[in-house]
C-alpha cells in the first residue's frame, strides 16, 4: 500500500486546507555491527602489499647431553621463517544532494551530513563483509583493482597457492568444522570442544579465543545447556538471577576444558555463506592477537567541489587484513539447524 499527499487532487474540495501528517522519524533497519573489525587490533601500512613473517618451535627433545661434549654444528634458529602478506584493498562510498534538497525541510533530514553519515555506516559494514569473506587476493591489473585475501580464506587446511600460506604453516583441519548446513549430522558441544581443542594443541592457550557466530550458530552454542533434547518438553540449564527476576538462556563465556571462550555475535549480512545463501551457521574461532587491520588510507570523509548539481563527496579507506598466524584460528563453515 502506497501513501498520497493528504490533499486530494482528484477532489480538493474543503481538503484543498488540510495540512500533510509526516513526522520527522527516518528509520533505517539493517545490521550494523563490525565485530571481526572492531575486534582487530589497528597499524599503519606503508605499501600496496603488507608482509609479515611465521616461525615455529622444532619439537622438544628428551635427549641428553653427554658431559664434556663440545658444540661443533649450531642451529640456525631462524631457518624455518616463512614470509605471508595481502594486498591492500581500495573502499569507497559517494554520497550527494541536490542544491534544492538541501534548501527544502525534509524528513530526516535529508541532508549533506546525514547523506555522509550513512555512506560512512554503509562502507563500514563493506569492510566487514570483505574481511570476513573467503576471498583471495588480487594484484592490481589494468582494469582490476587490489584484492585482499579475507579470513576465510587464511583459515583453511588446504589454502592455495594464490591465498599465499607457507606449507606447514596452514590451519589444521581438525581446527576446521566443514559439514554442510543441510545435512544431518548437526554442530554440537562435542565438536566445538574438539575445535577449541585442536587450536590449544598449537597454541598452548585458549582464553583469548573467541567464537564470532553468525545467527544459526548462536542459537546453537545458546542450546548447549539444553540437557534434555527433546522438542516442547526439552530441559534446560538456565541461569537465574534473583535479584532482577531474570532468566538467562543465552551463552555468552564458554568455560571449556582449556579455557574461556567468548561468544560473540557476527553481522548477520557480512558473515560468509560458503556458496549457501541459507547458511546461518557460519562462525570464526579466533584470537585478535594474532590478527590486524593495516592501514593505507585511515577511514575518512571528502567533500568534492559542487559543480552546480549540489554537495557531493566520499568517504572511503585502503588496508589489508594480517593473518599472523593461521594455526592460531579456527572455522566452521556451517552446521545444521539447531532443534526446536
Amino acid at each position: 500500500m502506497s501513501f498520497s499527499n493528504t490533499y486530494d487532487t482528484t477532489n480538493p474540495g474543503s481538503a484543498v486546507s488540510n495540512r500533510e501528517d509526516l513526522t520527522d522519524v527516518l528509520t533505517i533497519l539493517a545490521p550494523e555491527e563490525t565485530p571481526i573489525l572492531s575486534s582487530a587490533s589497528k597499524k599503519k601500512a606503508s605499501a600496496t602489499d603488507t608482509e609479515w613473517t611465521v616461525d615455529v618451535l622444532s619439537a622438544p627433545s628428551t635427549a641428553g647431553i653427554v658431559e664434556g661434549t663440545d658444540v661443533t654444528a649450531f642451529t640456525d634458529q631462524f631457518a624455518g621463517r616463512a614470509r605471508m602478506g595481502n594486498f591492500t584493498q581500495k573502499f569507497r562510498r559517494d554520497y550527494k544532494v541536490s542544491e534544492l534538497q538541501e534548501a527544502v525541510d525534509s524528513v530526516g533530514p535529508a541532508k549533506i551530513a546525514q547523506a555522509e553519515a550513512k555512506a560512512i555506516r554503509e562502507l563500514k559494514r563493506d569492510v566487514e563483509k570483505t574481511l570476513c569473506s573467503a576471498n583471495v587476493k588480487q594484484q592490481a591489473a589494468a582494469a582490476a583493482p587490489y584484492k585482499m585475501n579475507g579470513l576465510a580464506a587464511y583459515i583453511d587446511s588446504a589454502p592455495g597457492s594464490l591465498v599465499g600460506v607457507p606449507t606447514g604453516f596452514e590451519t589444521p583441519a581438525t581446527s576446521i568444522y566443514t559439514q554442510a548446513e543441510d545435512t544431518a549430522t548437526a554442530f554440537n558441544e562435542t565438536k566445538f570442544n574438539d575445535l577449541i581443542t585442536s587450536v590449544f594443541e598449537v597454541n598452548g592457550s585458549v582464553n583469548n579465543l573467541s567464537l564470532v557466530a553468525n545467527t544459526g550458530l548462536r542459537r546453537t552454542v545458546s542450546d548447549f545447556a539444553r540437557l534434555q533434547p527433546s522438542g516442547e518438553t526439552s530441559i534446560r540449564d538456565v541461569n537465574y538471577d534473583g535479584g532482577s527476576a531474570q532468566i538467562k538462556l543465552s551463552v555468552e563465556l564458554y568455560q571449556s576444558d582449556h579455557g574461556i571462550v567468548s561468544i560473540i555475535n557476527g553481522n548477520p549480512v557480512c558473515m560468509p555463506d560458503f556458496g549457501t545463501a541459507t547458511n546461518k551457521g557460519s562462525g570464526f574461532l579466533v584470537n585478535p592477537e594474532y590478527y590486524g587491520v593495516h592501514e593505507l588510507i585511515p577511514m575518512g570523509t571528502s567533500r568534492l567541489p559542487n559543480l552546480g548539481g549540489g554537495e557531493r563527496g566520499i568517504v572511503d579507506c585502503a588496508l589489508t587484513l594480517g593473518v599472523y598466524h593461521p594455526q592460531a584460528h579456527g572455522l566452521i563453515q556451517g552446521q545444521a539447524a539447531p532443534a526446536a
